[in-house]
């Protein structure tokens, strides 16, 4: 990088503390304002900010690393969370913002009750919002140490101190407020960023343009968005398991079955239900339906510049050869863009680094004040207290993730080993809002098992399987011990039911017996009426899918040139899409 493209980003990094600056006063009156600035924030400044959060500096890296494995088909792996997004948008935003807790966790104790919700409120806390998040921080720090040791020749040390120090500056001063307003410029850079990098990409006098690149992989499956339906072992991994098994079985931060995380701090910080639904439905269209093909185009350029680890080592000798992945290319292909040019790329993707880090850690301080802190240790602590102690843990959090980012190699390695530690306990995130029998012991027991079944997989017998074989593994396990725990164990007390299901109204048969308590002998009725909006809100997930679905392989199609494939992939995707808008009209017109 030259001297124009460090004035580009340092002129970045201003502006980002500015921000933090100006978001100060309001985010320190107390922890509502701190934590969900107020409650009062529109469906389009959330769904912003859910995009560039999980638009991180890992993303592009993670997609180069698949599809230089896998080829395109490979991004099956994470397109299948389309699913579990969908779910959220039409059946649990609205259940989110109806609660009104205060974060995800506080729904542990307006579900469940006694000593068990207690523990499992603490437990998770900790062990999601310090060691959970410290390690998805850190995997976005790995890309952030990769990316900078390419463009800038900056070491590790001095990549976490310097991005992450002016993070960790406007997240403390401004609350998600801050994070928020800083998600959608970030959110604007980090975009124009990876079609800039597309297009040069595209330019390599290797490559050859859009025609080059579709010619040299002509005749191989690399382009294929549907892995080889004649090889099992191609779809069985890449497709069957994704979409059968892995959408609503494991859980994984900013895709959790049922909604939580970050983004269910969002719902829980927008102005009403309508906006909550709002958010999480333009995040879920810009995250599958328009960010990918920048990314996916720059990594199959990589396997025409540097068609092996080998290349990549060649090109650059002085990077530590343990850091040498297929995730490194992206990265790699920045390397040759022009002054100019290469400074805003690479401030695009210090946006997207700094975006992800600050949700978490203002997420993670989240926890650890209200959920921990405030629910545990200090119950009388004041309003400004709170903010306080929040501002610390985002420090705390801020420090182990700089620690552990030093120790790390491979995103796509993090990628499978979290996607292990939370297989089989998506389901239960699923069914505690409509099965009654869901009580505490049955996430404590598949927390536990889930955990265990990774520890197995990871360092008592590494390698024993393919690791799709591992996911199902570790699903088909922790699913059947928490269905036998939940049945040999208490139900949640009658009137914790009954409090829970006159706040939230929840629809469905899984809560008859609950609603039998309310209603007397008119519960068929009222079951009745509420299967109708479920079954709705079914038919616009199905809708949702399919159009969003239908939108990614039209823009695929026609940047391969295959205008047919892509006019009739429009079509789906305008078809399925009004008949959703129609469907989304009347489920917001449902009496809250």
């Amino acid at each position: 990088m030259t001297g124009p493209d460090f004035a580009i980003l340092a002129a970045f990094l201003v502006v980002a503390l500015v921000v933090g600056l100006l978001a100060t006063p309001k985010a320190g009156k107390n922890a509502e304002e701190y934590f969900l600035s107020g409650r009062r924030l529109p469906w389009w400044l959330l769904g912003i900010s859910i995009v560039a959060t999980t638009f991180s500096a890992d993303t592009p890296n993670l997609v180069t690393d698949i599809v230089r494995q896998h080829g395109v088909a490979g991004n099956w792996l994470w397109w299948a969370f389309l699913l579990t997004g969908m779910l959220t948008v039409f059946v649990y935003a609205r259940l989110w913002r109806r609660s009104a807790v205060m974060t995800d966790l506080g729904f542990y104790e307006l579900r469940y009750g006694g000593p068990a919700a207690a523990f499992l409120r603490g437990f998770r806390a900790i062990y999601l919002g310090v060691v959970f998040n410290v390690v998805i921080m850190a995997t976005v720090m790995l890309a952030g140490i990769k990316m900078a040791g390419i463009l800038m020749g900056w070491s590790p040390v001095q990549t976490v101190l310097l991005a992450g120090g002016v993070t960790l500056a406007y997240s403390v001063l401004g609350g998600l407020r801050g994070v928020i307003w800083t998600d959608f410029l970030m959110f604007m850079l980090a975009m124009a960023g990876a079609i800039v990098a597309a297009v040069f990409a595209l330019r390599h006098p290797s490559v050859g343009g859009l025609e080059g690149l579709v010619a040299h992989f002509d005749g191989t499956p690399t382009l294929n968005m549907v892995p080889e339906l004649t090889d099992p072992s191609a779809y069985v991994p890449l497709l069957m398991v994704p979409l059968l098994v892995q959408w609503w079985s494991v859980w994984y931060p900013g895709a959790e079955p049922g909604g939580g995380g970050y983004a269910a701090q969002r719902m829980l910080a927008a102005r009403d239900e309508k906006n909550a639904l709002g958010a999480v439905l333009l995040f879920n269209v810009v995250h599958y339906a328009i960010r990918p093909w920048p990314w996916i185009l720059v990594a199959l350029a990589s396997l025409i510049v540097y068609p092996d680890l080998a290349s990549l080592k060649h090109a650059f000798p002085d990077l530590d050869p343990t850091v040498v992945k297929d995730d490194l290319a992206y990265p790699a292909m920045l390397h040759q863009l022009p002054p100019g040019w290469l400074g805003l790329v690479a401030t695009s993707l210090i946006a997207a680094f700094m975006s992800t880090i600050s949700t978490h850690l203002n997420w993670g301080a989240s926890y650890l004040v209200h959920d921990f802190w405030v629910r545990y240790c200090r119950p009388e602590t004041s309003p400004a207290g709170q903010v306080s102690v929040g501002r610390w843990s985002t420090v705390l959090l801020m420090a182990l993730a700089m620690g552990l980012s030093l120790l790390m190699s491979s995103a796509l390695d993090a990628f499978t080993i979290l996607l292990q530690i939370g297989a089989g306990t998506g389901l239960i995130y699923i069914l505690r809002w409509f099965w009654w029998r869901i009580n505490a012991w049955t996430e404590i027991s598949g927390m536990v098992l889930s955990f265990a079944v990774a520890i197995y997989f990871a360092f008592i017998h590494p390698g024993g399987m393919a690791p799709h074989l591992e996911l199902v593994a570790g699903v088909g396990v922790t699913t059947f011990g928490w269905l036998v725990c939940t049945l040999l164990t208490r139900p949640e007390k009658e009137e914790v039911l009954v409090a829970f299901f006159q706040r939230i109204r929840p629809g469905g048969p899984g809560w008859a017996a609950v609603a039998a308590k309310v209603n007397g002998h008119k519960d068929l009725t009222a079951q009745a009426e509420r299967s109708h909006p479920i079954l709705r809100q079914l038919l616009a997930m199905s809708l949702g899918c399919m159009a969003v679905y239908a939108a990614l392989f039209a823009t695929g199609y026609m940047l391969y040139g295959q205008y047919l494939s892509a006019g009739l992939g429009a079509g789906i995707a305008l078809l399925t899409g009004g008949m959703l808008f129609h469907i989304v009209r009347g489920i917001l017109k449902e009496e809250r």
